[in-house]
């Protein structure tokens, strides 16, 4: 017979709490780990702050950003997300995405917050071929339309 598995309190790639046998009071673990899921699954923030908003609503999402203060304190580049009156965090994982709806692309965790820089369009020159820098330009309109970049 199989030996039964031992998990520890939380889940190891979003700090989801585990529920136990006996355990009392069950709602309030569930609650967050729904509330975490809800977060982690939408994967869109409203920007990156170093302090949270004035007046958050459930559901708000954030980077907190470099000098984090107040109840964001310690927890720069965590995600935060604001639930039942209080912030939650979930700390990145390597290759995490989310949408960032103020800069309006793509960011990724990779030992912080990253986001592609797109190069600018060709200019300058001696000799100037107009189908390739409108081929160009193109691209670098799609990778933009498609939140690829700034």
């Amino acid at each position: 017979m199989t030996e039964p598995l031992i998990f520890a309190d939380r889940s190891p790639c979003t700090d989801l709490p585990y529920l136990f046998a006996g355990q009392a009071q069950k709602e309030p673990t569930v609650n967050e780990a729904l509330a975490r899921i809800d977060a982690l699954l939408s994967r869109s923030v409203e920007g990156e702050s170093g302090s949270p908003p004035p007046d958050p609503v459930d559901g708000e999402c954030w980077i907190v950003g470099t000098g984090a203060s107040g109840p964001w304190d310690g927890h720069e580049g965590d995600l935060a997300f604001f639930t039942a009156g209080a912030w939650l965090f979930a700390s990145p994982q390597p290759g995490w995405q989310v949408y960032d709806r103020a800069a309006g692309l793509q960011r990724t965790w990779i030992d912080g917050w990253r986001a592609p820089t797109l190069p600018g369009e060709p200019a300058g020159g001696t000799t100037i071929d107009v189908e390739a820098r409108a081929a160009i330009a193109a691209l670098i309109e799609e990778f933009r339309s498609a939140a690829i970049g700034a």
